[in-house]
């Protein structure tokens, strides 16, 4: 009789895909700490790091706010309230500058670093050796558990691919397996401007906004929406391209290939490019941008450009007005398309402030559709600043991490639950009696 309910319950296999969960017994001495360092690669372990155990201390000190995902095809409900408390990695990758840091799980900076970003003629596998340096830095002085990239390009609608990257050598790019591959860690990868986004609404300027959409003024414009808490990445992951929308029919040729984009009116390089421009032709009004780079041309940067009019050099002054007046445009023709509450300016050329953002609020209430017959979307810098990217990208690699364990938790309790019934059933086989002949 013991025999056959051996056998049988070794017959007897679990529903394919399902797990009983049940609690430790007195002969599991497994603890959380076990379990983790188990699947962490050893380039990433931190000696002397705390327990892994902190994954379940669960309690979020900032304001109690369901996240929501959305993949494809499908919708995700993640709560930061059950996400794990633990440090993660976000890289910020721009036409100039690559920034990564580490960043905790109420948006604080713990430590950054920075590099300049590869010539984009080179190989794509030169900016992938660039995060890799970034982030093998940064694991030597704190615990690594995911990594989240923000890069200036499309992302598809799996956030595996950069399908393009106007700024960067990178088309069909398979950044998130390739970077997986070399770290050993879940590594997400999504649009800057969806991940800079994503961290204002959580942590700064777009707090308590249902209808959000964002503007990134760098190398280019980039721009996300975000709706109810949900990133709208569209059908295919390239929603948000603001910045290629054209604007000049035949106007100024974009890195894109078209002309006229809106980028090239209001951003980095168009403020830098009018500024060289006007240096270059030796205009009375450029006098005092030319001493200051000493007759170097090339030397013209945005900073220098944001500082003198600050300072109150007119001709810089006007130049800021000038990408803010297309800013302002382009700012009332999406909300007439999209219709949001808040738009938040970020990037690095936001840093100029009131220069930028009073002449684009002033354009915007002029060409705004139905003005003074609908209520007016507000118009508000970005607080957290050019790392906005990069801490968007280390919370949503948060998630990342809290399903990448959950997932090997499930896998190492399906692999054991299978290695106990083909014990059991070696042992019922070993001892059936030999059959008659």
């Amino acid at each position: 009789m013991a025999e056959s309910s051996a056998a049988g319950a070794a017959r007897r296999r679990p529903p394919c895909g399902r797990v009983r969960r049940t609690a430790p017994g007195p002969d599991d001495t497994r603890d959380d700490a076990t379990c983790a360092n188990s699947t962490r690669p050893p380039h990433l372990r931190r000696r002397g790091a705390r327990p892994v155990s902190g994954y379940r201390d669960f309690t979020h000190r900032t304001a109690a706010r369901g996240t929501v995902l959305r993949t494809s095809g499908t919708r995700e409900r993640r709560s930061h309230l059950t996400a794990p408390r633990v440090p993660t990695v976000g890289i910020d990758i721009g036409g100039t500058k690559v920034m990564a840091g580490v960043v905790d799980a109420d948006g604080v900076i713990l430590e950054k670093v920075r590099t300049e970003t590869p010539d984009k003629s080179k190989s794509p596998k030169v900016v992938e050796d660039t995060i890799c340096e970034l982030v093998l830095d940064l694991s030597d002085r704190h615990d690594v558990h995911a990594v989240g990239i923000g890069a200036a390009g499309w992302v598809d609608a799996d956030r595996s691919k950069v399908l393009f990257a106007p700024h960067l050598a990178w088309r069909n790019e398979p950044l998130r397996d390739a970077l997986s591959a070399r770290l050993a860690v879940p590594v997400l990868v999504d649009n800057d401007a969806n991940t800079a986004a994503w961290a204002e609404w959580r942590f700064g300027a777009g707090r308590g906004e249902d209808h959000l959409v964002m503007i990134t003024l760098g190398t280019g414009i980039g721009g996300a929406i975000l709706e109810d808490g949900r990133v709208k990445r569209g059908k295919f992951g390239v929603a948000g391209e603001f910045g290629h929308m054209q604007v000049v029919p035949g106007g100024h040729r974009c890195p894109c290939g078209n002309r006229g984009c809106w980028e090239q009116y209001s951003s980095g390089n168009a403020l830098v490019r009018e500024a060289r421009e006007l240096a270059a032709a030796d205009s009375p009004v450029a006098h005092t941008l030319i001493d200051r780079v000493g007759g170097s041309v090339p030397d013209i940067t945005g900073p220098l450009i944001t500082e003198l009019a600050r300072e109150g050099d007119p001709m810089c002054v006007e130049l800021f007005q000038d990408i803010g007046q297309w800013l302002g445009i382009g700012i009332a023709n999406l909300a007439a398309a999209l219709d949001p509450s808040c738009f938040v300016i970020g990037g690095g050329v936001s840093a100029a402030d009131d220069l930028l953002i009073g002449p684009a609020r002033d354009a915007f209430r002029r060409h705004l559709t139905g003005r003074g017959y609908r209520p007016e979307a507000k118009i508000t810098r970005a607080e957290l600043g050019p790392e906005a990217g990069m801490v968007g990208a280390a919370d949503l690699a948060r998630l990342v991490a809290r399903r990448f364990r959950r997932a090997n938790r499930r896998r190492v309790e399906r692999h054991e639950r299978y290695e106990r019934y083909a014990q059991a059933l070696r042992n019922s086989t070993s001892v059936r009696p030999p059959q008659e002949s």
